[in-house]
């Protein structure tokens, strides 16, 4: 009952704009967790069925469930800097891979300091500048996502962050490496290839079942890491005072996930738990990464206005405390492909339910260089599309996967609350004209608000000006 009181009364005061801290004396911990290349529906939490992922599920029991969570493009470092500075890759200029932001954009420990916290990173970076994302770095787990073989993770960085100062709160990332391929973590005898299921958008060869094992394998090795960062914690004794998210991050390494904007790149996992601040349960509440800094701004009691002069994302702290709906109309997705491969710029809007991707290219075909351009030098984890080429032309379903993935319509309307794979384009069908039109204007006003300009981002020029940080977006 008392429980039920404190969570009533400190939505009253959110609500009210004076934020959490009324009723608090220090705020809250923040203890974010990042899986690696994990697509949202390998999970069981999301309807996964063959991962095994305990820890995860014991996390969700105790926490919040959101069913619509997003990032704007599916790669490492474009999603991890909206998640770090509240901002879209435009805005915040991580808009590739292997790039950079602007400098004066500011992240996490600029937010977060001025309200006391310590803010701190341990494994997986993958943002620069180092001026725009001052983290603490907190050793203990691995920082390179392509090491073969990963080394074990250490506890006892993580543990010194967490218990060095009582009187100060903390925010700590940890960034893991799993399941990013190699996939050499893990007990893959624990899930025989010929035994599991694969999903709908993943052709089915023996080569492809083998690697999809050692994924899953990883995915459960990722669980444990979870399982002792959460022990660490609660041996701290600071859980009840610490808000933990944990979020799978995009898509996986397989054709249809990872570099897409389909929902098994862009959507992903997220979990959020709070002892007695947030009831357990699902939500279909609209969020994006974009979303994050603004929730624990609005945590920290900053205003609306504080936190829109800062953020492009919108905070979910009311979803969190009562369940209420989502501010947020629609998710966002962009896709610049240079350098994983020639330019093939998408743009995509969902509002959970229908999914609109551009492809403002789709003269061209699409081709990945992680995926498609296998040599001996390469990991055998990656070795499989050229068994999906092997195979189609006596399997009518591999062939269709291989054209989805490489011949793409240049407008494609989807739903994915019926369709989660996205494999029906609704595009040209007259039941479907109106809600198309209203997409592409509301897709076209947020890009002109970005200064999006759309193709022409997706050149090796403006890629290596920005590779830089001499943003030049043309527009």
């Amino acid at each position: 009952m008392q429980s039920i009181l404190k969570t009533l009364l400190i939505t009253v005061i959110s609500l009210s704009g004076f934020g959490l801290l009324a009723d608090q004396q220090k705020s809250p911990n923040v203890l974010i967790i990042m899986a690696d290349d994990c697509t949202y529906n390998d999970l069981s939490l999301y309807g996964g069925l063959n991962a095994k992922t305990p820890h995860i599920e014991q996390l969700a029991s105790a926490g919040l469930v959101f069913n619509q969570a997003y990032l704007c493009e599916a790669m490492c470092q474009p999603c991890r800097s909206e998640l770090f500075t509240g901002k879209y890759p435009v805005a915040n200029g991580s808009a590739y891979n292997h790039s950079s932001s602007r400098a004066g954009v500011r992240s996490l420990p600029h937010y977060l300091k001025p309200h006391g916290y310590r803010v701190g990173i341990s494994g997986k970076i993958h943002v620069k500048p180092k001026s725009v994302f001052p983290f603490e770095m907190v050793d203990g787990f691995e920082k390179s996502c392509v090491k073969n073989p990963t080394k074990p993770h250490s506890l006892d960085g993580i543990k010194e962050f967490m218990s060095r100062d009582s009187d100060s709160p903390f925010c700590l990332v940890v960034a893991l490496v799993d399941p990013h391929v190699p996939w050499v973590m893990g007990d893959a005898s624990a899930y025989p290839p010929k035994e599991i299921t694969l999903p709908e958008n993943i052709a089915d060869t023996p080569e492809t079942r083998t690697c999809f094992s050692k994924y899953l394998a990883e995915i459960t090795y990722m669980d444990s890491q979870v399982g002792d960062i959460l022990g660490v914690l609660d041996t701290s004794g600071q859980r009840e005072e610490t808000l933990v998210l944990f979020t799978s991050e995009q898509g996986s390494q397989f054709p249809g996930n990872k570099w897409t904007n389909w929902s098994t790149g862009v959507h992903t996992a997220l979990i959020a738990s709070w002892p007695d601040m947030i009831e357990p349960g699902r939500t279909d509440a609209l969020v994006q990464y974009t979303d994050v800094v603004p929730t624990l701004l609005d945590v920290n009691g900053e205003s609306d206005a504080s936190i829109q002069d800062k953020c492009d994302g919108i905070s979910f702290l009311p979803s969190l405390i009562d369940r209420a709906p989502s501010k947020r109309k629609y998710v966002y997705g962009l896709h610049n492909n240079y350098p994983e491969g020639p330019p093939y710029p998408i743009r995509s809007i969902s509002d959970g339910t229908y999914r609109l991707v551009l492809n403002l290219m789709a003269q061209n075909a699409y081709v990945e260089k992680h995926l498609m351009g296998m040599t001996d030098r390469d990991q055998i984890e990656r070795k499989y599309w050229s068994t999906w080429m092997r195979d189609c032309w006596q399997d009518d379903r591999t062939y269709h996967l291989i054209n989805r993935f490489t011949t793409r319509p240049s407008v494609a309307l989807y739903n994915s609350a019926g369709d989660p794979y996205e494999m029906e384009n609704l595009a040209g069908q007259p039941e479907h004209e109106e809600t198309l039109k209203h997409f592409q204007s509301a897709l076209q006003a947020w890009m002109q608000s970005q200064g999006d300009p759309g193709a022409a981002m997706d050149t090796r020029e403006v890629y290596e000006a920005a590779k830089k940080g001499e943003h030049r977006f043309p527009g």
